[in-house]
């Protein structure tokens, strides 16, 4: 359920032509000390680091009503900092793993005491029987019979214990109204089940690779399983414990939901300030990255993994439906697809064409979700990066900028930063063609102006 206030439906009253001039705008990058104590639990797929976020909403100087949004929110870095300054948001995601995620990081320091007696209690009485594991149970993937059968007996008991009616009910999963203690637990288990699997990385360090064959599975024994979950929790209670002293008062309200952002939207003019990382256009296949997590959590969500992936923006399977280019897409995007289906290389026409298309096309939806949900005057700031297909430069800071541009969201300042390392750099034939190693990361500030554009009409053919 969307909760508002009355103060915030009103426009706000801070114009974005005051704020975004004076945010602090610092490196997006993350480094390795942003992955240092709570956030160190969280090493899943994100924009940007929580100092990046917080220090641009404490400089927007926000009233205290203000609803702030983000709708790729990942691991939460957005909702998490947004609560810590005592702003309401709202954040949504794809995938269900990430719900889990972001609401885990949201634990309050206030709840840092109960993590290791409530883990003692949860680990009493689990048995492991393989005998009473489904045969089809995705846990096989990856672990021999035995180990499987004690890590769904930890799931099954979190489950049992920590997750209620409201979140598992009559009409479906709600994941909207997961404890962040019950979150907590499942992120322990990811954890453990990620470090067990950890020979199975791919070359791309968010991929989790499947075992083929009669490859050897994964064997641990269960009392090695069991300390090895007790052990995760007692790190995240002791490291959350030491943010009592940062926090006066517990955070502030944020509102998680399992949405697609194509589909899915706030209602008109509901938000403040969004601060977002829209799925760079890389290749990078973020259900993958989160197989583990996702079999792990497959008793409650019933969800075929490559239907989840085909629904991802920057999905790497082919759309099922014809896709067009449209006007609003901009003149930049038009030329990079010109580019893609000229190019020599196997399947450029085809299925990368294809793929390209369907990106785009997700994007183009989504913006135009997010600018109706942004109040007139208000502020959204995306980082957005660029890539390469092959030697074709895909500059998507530009097209984002041209494509927000059709839906009244008007760019008011952009900040570049070069990256020397990109994920799409870790793929070794990357090497074969010639451009600028590394990445190059804009911070995209846009104000809310107009309403235009809406309805852009797909009037182009597949680029010729």
């Amino acid at each position: 359920m969307r909760i508002f206030s009355r103060a915030s439906a009103r426009t706000s009253v801070h114009a974005p032509e005051a704020i975004i001039p004076n945010l602090a705008v610092q490196s997006p990058k993350r480094t390795h000390q942003a992955l240092a104590g709570w956030d160190g639990f969280f090493p899943y797929y994100a924009g940007y680091p929580e100092i990046f976020a917080r220090s641009l909403l404490e400089s927007a100087k926000l009233p205290k009503d203000a609803v702030v949004y983000d709708p790729w929110n990942g691991s939460g870095t957005t909702t998490y900092s947004a609560a810590r300054l005592g702003l309401m948001s709202h954040g949504s995601d794809l995938n269900p793993v990430m719900i889990i995620v972001a609401r885990a990081r949201l634990l309050p320091p206030s709840e840092a005491d109960s993590i290791v007696p409530l883990a003692t209690d949860t680990i009493k009485g689990v048995r492991a029987d393989p005998r009473s594991l489904d045969a089809n149970d995705p846990l096989l993937w990856w672990f021999n019979r035995p180990t499987a059968s004690a890590i769904r007996a930890i799931e099954r008991r979190i489950r049992h214990q920590l997750v209620g009616d409201r979140t598992v009910t009559n009409e479906g999963l709600k994941l909207e109204n997961i404890s962040g203690l019950a979150a907590t637990f499942y992120v322990a288990l990811f954890s453990v089940c990620r470090h067990l699997t950890i020979r199975y990385q791919s070359s791309n360090p968010t991929w989790l690779r499947r075992p083929k064959g009669r490859e050897w599975r994964v064997g641990a024994q269960r009392a090695d399983i069991l300390s090895a979950f007790v052990t995760s929790l007692e790190s995240m209670a002791a490291v959350l414990a030491l943010r009592v002293a940062e926090t006066s008062s517990e955070y502030a309200q944020s509102f998680l939901k399992v949405a697609d952002a194509t589909k899915d939207a706030m209602p008109n003019a509901s938000v403040d300030f969004i601060l977002t990382s829209p799925p760079y256009c890389t290749r990078i296949d973020y259900s993958a990255a989160t197989r583990i997590e996702l079999a792990i959590l497959h008793p409650l969500l019933h969800i075929e993994m490559e239907e989840l992936g085909r629904q991802m923006i920057g999905s790497t399977r082919v759309p099922d439906h014809e896709i067009t280019v449209a006007d609003n897409w901009g003149a930049t995007c038009a030329k990079f697809l010109r580019m893609v289906k000229r190019h020599p290389s196997k399947a450029s026409s085809g299925y990368y064409l294809k793929t390209h298309l369907d990106y785009f096309e997700k994007m183009s939806a989504s913006l135009g979700n997010l600018s109706s949900a942004l109040k007139p005057q208000g502020a959204a700031i995306l980082v957005v990066q660029d890539s390469y297909y092959k030697d074709v430069h895909n500059d998507l800071p530009t097209i984002t900028t041209e494509m927000a541009q059709s839906f009244g969201l008007k760019l008011r300042r952009r900040e570049d930063f070069r990256l020397q390392r990109s994920m799409a750099g870790i793929n070794p034939y990357s090497r074969t063609y010639k451009r600028v190693p590394g990445a190059l990361e804009a911070v995209l500030c846009f104000e809310k102006v107009g309403t235009e554009g809406k309805k852009a009409k797909k009037a182009h053919k597949a680029p010729s």
